[in-house]
C-alpha cells in the first residue's frame, strides 16, 4: 500500500449462534485491518467488540461483553447494546403523554429501566451491511408493536454502526411511530481502554464537557433541577482519574469508592464533544460526541463478578465505564427537561461518535 493511501475497509458476516427458540444470531465484523475494527451482533443491535491499537500498535478489545449468549439475554443482556424504547429510567413507570397516563412494563424496583423487562436490548433485529466511500458498517431495525412494553404506537426503530479507516465509529439512530410515542435510544457499551478483562478503570482520565448534573436519589431518579458541578466530585471540565474522584466524599457517590450512575447536562447543542476517555498506560484515547442532551456516566459499581468476559475474566466493580449519549432520566414526567415525544410524520434523530486516538 503506497504511503497515505487509505486502509482498505473491509466487512464479512457470520452466524454464531443460536436463540432457545432456534433463530440465529448475525455478527457482522468490519473496519480497517491493523486499525480499529467492530464486531456488532444482530441481538440487541449490539456492539459486541472494539479493536484499538494503543501507542505501539498493539490491538485489544477494550469493550466489556458476555462470553455466553445465556448471558446476553441476562446478566450481560445492556453490555453494547441498543437500548430503548426509553433509555434509562422512568419513574414508576409512569408515562403521560397528551392527556393520558399510560402505565409501562417495570422491573423489580418498580421503574422502567432501558425500556422494560423485555426492552429491546434482547431482541433480534434485522440487519444489512453497509458500505459507503470511506465508511463500512451494519444497519439494524427493528419493529416495536404498539403496547410495547407499554408505550403507545408502532414503532420502526433503527441503529446504524459506520466506521472509518481513521477510527472513528458513529452511532445513527434514527426512529417514526404511527402514533404519540416516546423515544430514547442509547448505545450501552462498556469501555476499558487498557483491555477488556485488564482490571478496573480507575486509573483512566475522564473529562466531561459540562456545567451541571443531575443528582438522583436511592432509586437513580432524578431529583429535579440541574445542579452545578463546580466544588463538586462531578466536576470533569478538567480531565481527572476516576479513582482520584471517587474518594472524595460525596453523598451523591454512594459509599466510599462507589462511582457514578449519574447524567452530566452536556455543554452546546449540535455534534459536539461530549467525554474524552484517556488510558495514560496504554496510550489509547477516546473521544464522545454527540447530537444529545445528556451524557449517561456509569462506572459498574454494582459488578459482582456475576459475568465473565470473552477474556475468560470475571467483571468486578468498575470493570468498565458506560458513555450512554441520551435525553435526561424520567423526561416524560419532567416537562422543565427537554422533551422526547414522537408524533405521527416526525423522525427521530440521534448521532454519536467515538473516535480513537493515541497519547505519547
Amino acid at each position: 500500500m503506497p504511503p497515505g493511501a487509505p486502509a482498505r475497509l473491509r466487512i464479512a458476516q457470520s452466524e454464531i449462534a443460536t436463540l432457545p427458540d432456534g433463530r440465529w444470531i448475525t455478527r457482522w465484523t468490519f473496519g480497517a485491518p491493523g486499525g480499529v475494527t467492530a464486531e456488532v451482533l444482530s441481538l440487541g443491535a449490539r456492539l459486541e467488540a472494539l479493536h484499538a491499537p494503543d501507542r505501539s500498535g498493539h490491538r485489544t478489545n477494550v469493550v466489556l461483553g458476555g462470553a455466553h449468549v445465556a448471558d446476553l439475554l441476562g446478566d450481560a443482556a445492556y453490555f453494547g447494546a441498543t437500548v430503548g424504547r426509553y433509555a434509562n429510567r422512568v419513574a414508576g413507570g409512569r408515562l403521560p403523554l397528551d392527556g393520558t397516563v399510560h402505565h409501562l412494563a417495570t422491573q423489580d424496583t418498580g421503574h422502567t429501566l432501558h425500556g422494560g423487562p423485555d426492552g429491546y436490548a434482547t431482541r433480534l433485529w434485522e440487519g444489512e451491511a453497509v458500505r459507503e466511500e470511506h465508511r463500512v458498517g451494519v444497519r439494524l431495525r427493528l419493529h416495536s408493536p404498539d403496547g410495547d412494553q407499554g408505550f403507545p404506537g408502532a414503532l420502526t426503530a433503527e441503529t446504524t454502526y459506520l466506521l472509518d479507516a481513521r477510527g472513528e465509529l458513529t452511532i445513527e439512530y434514527r426512529a417514526t411511530t404511527d402514533a404519540p410515542t416516546v423515544v430514547n435510544l442509547t448505545n450501552h457499551a462498556y469501555f476499558n481502554l487498557a483491555g477488556e478483562g485488564s482490571g478496573t478503570v480507575l486509573d483512566h482520565l475522564l473529562r466531561v464537557d459540562a456545567a451541571g448534573y443531575l443528582p438522583v436519589d436511592d432509586d437513580l431518579i432524578p431529583l429535579g433541577p440541574v445542579e452545578p458541578v463546580a466544588g463538586t466530585p462531578f466536576d470533569l471540565r478538567t480531565a481527572r482519574t476516576l479513582g482520584d474522584r471517587f474518594a472524595l466524599r460525596h453523598p451523591q457517590l454512594g459509599p466510599a469508592g462507589s462511582g457514578y450512575d449519574h447524567t452530566w447536562v452536556l455543554d452546546g447543542t449540535g455534534l459536539r464533544t461530549a467525554a474524552v476517555l484517556t488510558d495514560p498506560a496504554s496510550g489509547r484515547r477516546l473521544e464522545c460526541r454527540t447530537t444529545e442532551p445528556g451524557l449517561q456516566v456509569y462506572t459498574g459499581n454494582l459488578f459482582d463478578g456475576s459475568v465473565t468476559g470473552r477474556s475468560g475474566r470475571p467483571y468486578r466493580a468498575h470493570a468498565g465505564l458506560a458513555l450512554e449519549t441520551q435525553h435526561f432520566p424520567d423526561s416524560p414526567n419532567r416537562p422543565d427537561y427537554p422533551s422526547t415525544a414522537l408524533r405521527p410524520g416526525e423522525e427521530y434523530r440521534s448521532t454519536t461518535v467515538y473516535r480513537f486516538t493515541v497519547t505519547r
